[in-house]
């Protein structure tokens, strides 16, 4: 088990493991659909987006990683003007979700201003599927977790540096990692 928080320590770990490229997928949410669990969770999820990454990033830069891919959130897009393309921006004002987006978008200037590292930010809708809190896309903008995890896997050798929403079509547009990362939304393990 390793602390997040602890510089050192990730430093360490990351240096031993001599990645070429490191996936960032960390998160505190609870395992179970509760939503007062769901929103004690924000400030916990947004410091690891926050502080961890710091520590993953300058980690990874020590290591002399060449590509780092993180999780960010499709789901930061203010409500209306849908399907949200990349460049659209990110939704501050909610104040139900504001502590997340703003931990996100962090995160995501983090990685992308990173030098020397190639940036893969995935903005995933919300999860669906096995060992997810809903087995049906019943929120939107959703995401197969098969899919999520093959987007993943595509990041690691495909894709040049930028953000990519990694979604089912419809609320936001997925055209750029279909072409720039072979996504398919509708991926599923056999």
């Amino acid at each position: 088990m390793l602390d997040i928080f602890d510089a050192q320590a990730v430093a360490d770990a990351v240096r031993s493991a001599r990645p070429e490229v490191v996936i960032h997928q960390l998160t505190d949410l609870p395992r179970e659909a509760d939503q007062a669990l769901i929103s004690a969770s924000y400030p916990k999820n947004a410091r690891i987006r926050t502080e961890g990454t710091r520590n993953l990033v300058a980690a990874a830069q020590a290591a002399a990683a060449s590509r780092f891919i993180v999780q960010s959130i499709a789901f930061a897009y203010p409500p209306g003007g849908e399907p949200h393309p990349e460049t659209d921006p990110l939704n501050f004002a909610d104040p139900l979700r504001a502590v997340t987006v703003k931990g996100a978008a962090d995160m995501e200037r983090q990685v992308l201003e990173a030098p020397g590292t190639a940036a893969i930010v995935l903005r995933y809708g919300l999860l669906y599927g096995p060992g997810t809190w809903s087995q049906t896309a019943a929120r939107k903008p959703a995401l197969h977790v098969d899919a999520a995890a093959h987007a993943a896997l595509l990041a690691v050798t495909r894709g040049a540096a930028g953000i990519y929403n990694i979604a089912d079509d419809g609320v936001v547009l997925v055209t750029k990692a279909r072409t720039g990362l072979g996504f398919d939304p509708d991926f599923r393990l056999p």
